[in-house]
């Protein structure tokens, strides 16, 4: 029905114009006729015919395909357009991609302690696929993915540990993949040395030589693509010594999904090159849908929390804020090496970037997590943090309502 859907859309949105230009040409030749000349007819119509091509091949044709097709990129890799090739697989083979139930990463899937499959070496496994899931309800799109989820794996490692990574780009894809990661020191991050084709395997491997908190992602072809798909994620680089023990740990990320239709139409949804290039994205969400944080972070009054939260970009600086909490200390920009900044109420997490920030809950109640630029919160940015315990009036005394304040 996802594809029957679609197919509808795109013939109603291809054919419709090609159906209205034949009928206003149809007119416009009866209109012609009235001249009594066939040069000046003949001459009119080829005018007309000129400028309605001119516009419909820029215009009419769908984006989700990276039309129009003077369609150009000036950077130094691939434009961000889908191959006719692979457009055409994808359709024919499109009952054959995974169904994913859940694309959205548990905020809690984080290793607690660094897990070493030799002295020194920090093993890493990756899986790169492209299926089918949920952004919203009834809404869904092709994600390419670490792992099959959004975000991909949370990596745990020591400054001076050798991170050991083989990479496997599953069968079913479409497209090549690779993986950049920002925490290695090398030609492309080690991504013009992991380049996988579907079905491939390759390794390498890197040592850690800065502690922090970095981002990995796709960066094969042309990466915004890539990214803007779903294919990004957290490496931790501990400082020598670790870092100190907290009660609770979570790991989000934001990113932009750029779909052809409007939000919240229903149906499958394909990527959207124009509004890409315009940095205008439909659904701006945390952890990969609309959604995903809403029921599964939750501490108790005296916790302490510590966040890692990464942006996944491609195009957006965030505001991260958490709605009635400040945080204690905010390593910026995933710096864990200054001393932190603290008692900060939002913090700025440039595209490609990240933050830790660490807090104790002193009060229960639901906290909301936003990028507090807040028109994104009703395109998905948000989620919330469930605090339960005692309450203490003299923190916070009066009775609280849904609806109020945020």
């Amino acid at each position: 029905m996802e594809l029957i859907s679609y197919l509808w859309q795109y013939i109603v949105q291809v054919f419709g114009l090609i159906i209205a230009y034949v009928f206003a040409a149809i007119f416009i030749f009866l209109m012609l006729r009235r001249f009594h000349s066939r040069k000046i007819t003949v001459a009119l119509a080829a005018i007309f015919i000129g400028v309605s091509i001119a516009f419909y091949v820029p215009h009419g044709m769908p984006n989700e395909l990276a039309y129009p097709l003077s369609l150009r990129s000036f950077g130094p890799d691939e434009a961000p357009n889908l191959p006719f090739e692979n457009v055409y697989h994808f359709f024919r083979n499109f009952n054959n991609f995974e169904h994913v139930d859940d694309i959205a990463r548990d905020p809690n899937n984080i290793p607690q302690t660094i897990v070493y499959a030799e002295e020194g070496v920090v093993e890493v496994n990756l899986t790169t696929t492209e299926v089918i899931a949920e952004m919203a309800d009834g809404t869904t799109i092709n994600y390419w993915t670490f792992d099959n989820t959004v975000p991909g794996p949370f990596i745990r490692a020591q400054v001076g540990d050798t991170v050991r990574l083989s990479i496997h780009n599953d069968e079913t894809s479409l497209h090549p993949h690779n993986v950049d990661f920002h925490a290695a020191t090398g030609p492309g991050g080690g991504a013009a040395a992991t380049i996988v084709a579907p079905g491939e395997t390759k390794t390498m491997s890197f040592k850690l030589l800065s502690p922090g908190l970095f981002v990995y992602h796709c960066a094969f072809g042309n990466p915004g693509l890539h990214m803007t798909h779903g294919m990004y994620g957290l490496i931790l680089v501990e400082p020598e010594g670790g870092l100190p023990p907290v009660d609770k740990e979570f790991y989000i990320m934001q990113g932009e999904f750029y779909t052809e239709g409007n939000m919240g139409r229903e149906g499958l949804q394909l990527f959207d090159t124009q509004a890409y290039l315009d940095g205008k994205p439909q659904y701006i969400v945390f952890n990969g849908r609309t959604g995903a944080l809403t029921d599964n972070m939750t501490a108790e009054v005296g916790d302490t929390v510590r966040m890692y939260f990464g942006n996944g970009g491609v195009n957006l600086v965030s505001s991260f804020h958490l709605i009635g909490e400040i945080f204690d200390r905010v390593y910026r920009e995933g710096d864990l090496v200054t001393t932190p900044s603290e008692g900060l109420q939002t913090t700025l997490v440039p595209a490609g970037g990240a933050v830790m920030v660490e807090f104790t809950v002193d009060y229960p109640g639901n906290y909301v997590l936003v990028d507090h630029a807040l028109a994104r919160v009703d395109r998905g940015a948000w989620g919330v943090l469930h605090v339960t315990g005692e309450a203490d009036p003299a923190i916070f005394d009066g009775t609280t309502e849904s609806g109020g304040g945020h």
